[in-house]
């Protein structure tokens, strides 16, 4: 006869714990499939380290990952630049006429890009669309055993696949957080010299007189760099591991947007106090 566990036994006679050790029993498997999902990174970004370099002994395929993740993702930025810079614009115009202070929109909203709204945004949407992108694209490769079958041909698909869409990652990110900036600030202007009647001399002068090249410009370069970095080692590795099925797929995309996401804005939160905290 069947005998029941003993965490069974006391199921019967108490609910409470049995919902208590299915819970603990959930908690260490959560737990450990995400100690194993990190030591599969881990030991993954140790290969593409070892990769980097000697892919661009084949710049051509650099360049066109470029394209297909920076140029092809240019519309959803380009629009979405233009109406964050709109509503920077407009909230900053409502907030600084209460002080007199509306000759200071411009660096007010040059900065908020610049330092922040650029990088974390441009970074967001890149990880929805061009991340996405690159973990269905590798997923389904190797679904379709194209993965397998360069390795049958002695080709390396780490170095062949792997490695240029990383840097296509890496490059095209600060490119694009750049045309971000640069498309709100100009919405900035348009909502605040040309709708409000804030003076255009104003608005350009506070932005070269207060910005800086080095604490400003640079650092958010340097997050641009780091989210590029982060989405497409994410992107490449999830789509690498992915199972070869349709619904390994949606699941690895999935992992990759919700992931990716989490990341920029906990390294934003850490870059951002590294470079501007007391």
């Amino acid at each position: 006869m069947y005998e029941q566990s003993p965490i069974a036994k006391r199921c019967t006679v108490n609910r409470w714990v049995c919902a208590l050790a299915n819970g603990l029993a959930a908690l260490g498997q959560g737990f450990l499939s995400a100690a194993a999902h990190m030591g599969q990174m881990g030991f993954f970004t140790g290969q593409l380290l070892w990769r980097l370099l000697p892919a661009w002994t084949r710049p051509r395929l650099i360049i066109q990952e470029i394209y297909a993740i920076g140029v092809l993702s240019l519309v959803i930025i380009l629009i979405s630049g233009g109406f964050v810079g709109l509503v920077l614009g407009l909230q900053g115009y409502n907030i600084l006429s209460k002080f007199n202070a509306t000759e200071s929109l411009g660096v007010m909203v040059a900065l908020s890009l610049v330092r922040e709204l650029g990088p974390v945004v441009t970074a967001l949407l890149f990880a929805g669309r061009a991340g996405s992108a690159v973990t269905a694209e590798i997923a389904l490769m190797k679904t379709t055993e194209q993965l397998s079958a360069m390795e049958m041909m002695a080709v390396d698909p780490i170095r062949r696949v792997i490695a240029p869409r990383f840097w296509g990652a890496v490059i095209a990110m600060p490119l694009l957080a750049g045309l971000f900036s640069l498309v709100g600030i100009a919405g900035g202007y348009f909502i605040g010299v040309v709708v409000l009647g804030v003076d255009s001399a104003s608005y350009w002068g506070q932005i070269q007189q207060q910005m800086q090249p080095v604490d400003d410009v640079m650092n958010g370069v340097i997050k641009s760099l780091v989210f590029g970095g982060v989405i497409g080692l994410v992107a490449v590795f999830e789509g690498f591991n992915a199972e070869p099925t349709s619904l390994g797929i949606s699941r690895a995309t999935t992992r990759t947007v919700v992931l990716s996401s989490l990341l920029v804005l906990g390294l934003d939160f850490i870059l951002t106090a590294w470079m501007f905290g007391a």
